[in-house]
């Protein structure tokens, strides 16, 4: 693919997670249309930059890594594009935003079944002691957390 076809192809792609997520973030959270076009253009943005700069680097990160590094860039304390950035991207719910994640991995996943027929139950096990593990680490941190705090 080249690299024409490409920005086309992940623009039209991140076109579509924008519009779901501005009516997941209109219908949700009663944000307006208008007042979160700005933060979405956004986002398109930095996700479409990101997308680029994964593919013509040759330091085999992923996109999301660039997509985290430009916003934080962007959103930096001292930076001259905080106040703008952080203005219109406010307007954005991040769960608005998981919607179109969440989907996306749904097809995902629905596209692999056969390879998860073959891990089958050994899938499941590792699923549990994750969650498990991701559950009591978050639990163990907040509480000597809190603790050092005295707030409980």
């Amino acid at each position: 693919m080249d690299r024409t076809e490409f920005v086309t192809n992940a623009l039209a792609m991140l076109v579509i997670v924008g519009i779901i997520t501005l009516i997941g973030n209109t219908v949700g959270y009663d944000a307006g249309i208008v007042e979160s076009i700005p933060g979405i253009a956004l986002i398109v943005a930095i996700g479409i930059v990101s997308l680029f700069l994964s593919r013509e680097i040759p330091l085999e990160l992923p996109s999301f890594a660039y997509a985290i590094f430009i916003a934080m860039l962007l959103a930096l304390p001292f930076s001259p594009t905080q106040e703008v950035f952080l203005r219109y991207t406010d307007r954005i719910s991040f769960l608005a935003t998981a919607t179109p994640i969440l989907a996306y991995a749904g097809l995902s996943v629905s596209l692999q079944m056969d390879r998860l027929k073959q891990i089958g139950w050994k899938l499941v096990v590792v699923a549990v002691f994750v969650f498990f593990g991701t559950f009591f680490g978050s639990a163990i941190i907040a509480q000597i957390v809190l603790s050092l705090q005295g707030i409980i």
